[in-house]
């Protein structure tokens, strides 16, 4: 069959004998060798609850893709769990993960002459990691989301990873004691699936459903339900009609679909690092995107979800009320979604979203009505200044003050400024520095949900600002500043900050500067070295010696 290159590779000349000699020992028989060959990029592993349940998800999804008539060829692939690393040395292989992913799967499935790859992820890194390898090889390939946790509850209350962190400083100020937090730490996380709130796992698998490479519904499906099995294997057989129709992911990923998966993710207020991933997912599939195109779609998509981490609601909640296809048929009525846009299925998004009902149900409040958004614009802004003149993204949804003016307190990495809000020596009006945390100087691009939680539990959440050239978790809001580029190991303007300068933070004016004379900046920048990196061998080194700056994805694979 002309879609099925793998077969072509292993039945032409000296090759034929021993490949199908290897085959056959993984359960290949005569007629299967004119099947196509499709991967099953597997992330399962007990490393975390996200992706604890994708085993059978994988093994469904295998099931039903020899039943479509191809044959499934399963691998893996890693995860790192941002909230068990969260804090710690270890999360600076985070982001990294996300490129040992994206290069894992293109690694197995161009090695193997495979004609398509279903992958399975859970955890945050898996979906980007996913796309960006789908993107780069162009096999027709779609994604299956390992589905969210449910809430933990406790005393008449949702719980969310977050709510673990945020008991922290909550402890710290003294707000509850010891078996406060231990209760709260017993209940958050009930069972398997990715952290509940529209933090970066749901975000991603939003926005991948908005795009049209993952299944309507698929992303806020709940991991225990039935109805994510059931998903899976429709997945699989999608796929393989792809195959045959060779549907590829880049007729699929166009700068059109990325819009639609940008306005999802401002509609129902999504994760400050799509705009990182997006624009490394872009750049795979050689899509022009920048981060300014951030910014306008922002000032066009009103929030329309009430959701965790600064609404009341979780990802099941949304699920119930309609999930993403109810959120993206208002934004295709009020014309900020492009109907025309492939998907996987072959259908266009319009189709898809044909019987959808204009309006959501009244008898819900995670969805809102079109008049009654949860903010009138996006809340995901680019700031720019003398203190990121790349651009910087600062997530502004549930912010009292859009606005920041106080003296900095200067911290060379996320441990000593958590030391410094454990010892309760930040005070309402300051801006706090986190630098040396960017892509090259942590390396890594550590998350910062430690010291924003603990700011959110001692109730400075409103009052104090922070900036950092690392990012943020999902799960975070305040007022906060993040992917600040150029990050200080290049010498970008976070590194010549020193205590006590004054910073004001704008999001109103989209807005980042240092209000430090100019000849003083300058004085400074002469007197700047840079730092010795943190690593010198292994895989955090080789990542630091590749990876561009923030404004360009963070990517590893271009200049």
């Amino acid at each position: 069959m002309p879609y099925n290159k793998c077969s072509q590779a292993i039945t032409q000349g000296a090759q034929r004998s021993p490949s199908r000699a290897m085959l056959r020992a993984v359960g290949f028989s005569d007629k299967d060798f004119d099947k196509p060959i499709v991967g099953v990029a597997n992330g399962f592993s007990t490393i975390t609850p996200c992706n604890m349940g994708l085993n059978e998800l994988a093994i469904n999804a295998e099931s039903a893709l020899k039943q479509a008539g191809a044959m499934p060829q399963m691998f893996g692939t890693i995860t790192v769990s941002d909230g068990i690393s969260m804090g710690t040395e270890g999360m600076k292989y985070s982001l990294v993960s996300r490129e040992v992913i994206a290069d894992s799967i293109e690694t197995a499935v161009q090695g193997e002459s495979m004609d398509g790859v279903i992958a399975i992820g859970g955890c945050d890194k898996n979906m980007p990691g996913a796309m960006i390898a789908m993107a780069r090889m162009n096999v027709p390939a779609i994604f299956v989301y390992g589905g969210t946790i449910k809430p933990g509850h406790y005393k008449g209350q949702d719980l969310t990873i977050v709510s673990s962190f945020e008991a922290v400083g909550q402890y710290a100020a003294h707000k509850i004691d010891e078996q406060e937090l231990l209760e709260v730490e017993r209940h958050a996380c009930p069972g398997a699936g990715s952290c509940g709130g529209m933090f970066t796992a749901n975000t991603m698998s939003s926005a991948f459903e908005a795009m049209g490479m993952s299944l309507p519904y698929s992303s806020t499906m709940a991991a225990e339900d039935d109805e994510k099995r059931v998903s899976a294997a429709r997945s699989a057989e999608v796929l393989v009609n792809a195959i045959k129709q060779q549907i590829r992911p880049r007729d699929i990923i166009t700068r059109k679909s990325i819009e639609n998966a940008i306005a999802v993710i401002m509609a129902v207020g999504g994760s400050t690092n799509a705009v990182l991933h997006f624009l490394a997912i872009a750049h795979a599939a050689e899509v022009e995107l920048s981060i300014d195109d951030f910014e306008r779609m922002r000032g066009k998509v009103p929030v329309l979800c009430n959701l965790k981490p600064s609404g009341r609601y979780v990802a099941t909640d949304l699920h119930q009320a309609g999930g993403v296809p109810q959120v993206m048929k208002m934004l295709l009525d009020h014309g900020l979604l492009h109907g025309d846009c492939l998907t996987i299925s072959g259908q266009t998004i319009a189709e898809i979203l044909r019987d959808i009902p204009a309006t959501p149900r009244k008898d819900q409040d995670v969805i809102r009505q079109w008049g009654n958004p949860m903010y009138a614009q996006g809340h995901l802004a680019i700031l720019k200044g003398n203190l990121s003149t790349e651009g910087c993204v600062a997530k502004i949804s549930g912010v009292k003050n859009p606005k920041i003016t106080g003296p900095a307190r200067v911290f060379e990495s996320e441990e000593t400024c958590m030391a410094a809000i454990l010892a309760r020596k930040i005070q309402p009006g300051d801006v706090v520095v986190i630098r040396y945390e960017g892509p090259k100087g942590g390396p890594g691009m550590r998350e910062m949900l430690s010291p924003t939680s603990a700011l959110i539990g001692e109730g400075l959440g409103d009052s104090v600002g922070l900036i950092t050239d690392g990012r943020f978790s999902g799960g975070t809001y305040g007022m906060v500043v993040g992917h600040v580029a150029p990050e200080a190991f290049v010498g970008g303007t976070i590194a010549l900050v020193y205590e006590g300068d004054s910073i004001t933070i704008d999001a109103e004016q989209r807005l980042l500067q240092l209000n430090v004379p100019e000849k003083e900046l300058a004085r400074r920048r002469a007197e700047w070295r840079p730092p010795v990196p943190r690593y010198t061998r292994g895989v955090l080194a080789k990542y630091a010696k590749l990876v561009s700056t923030a404004s360009r994805g963070a990517i590893t694979d271009g200049s």
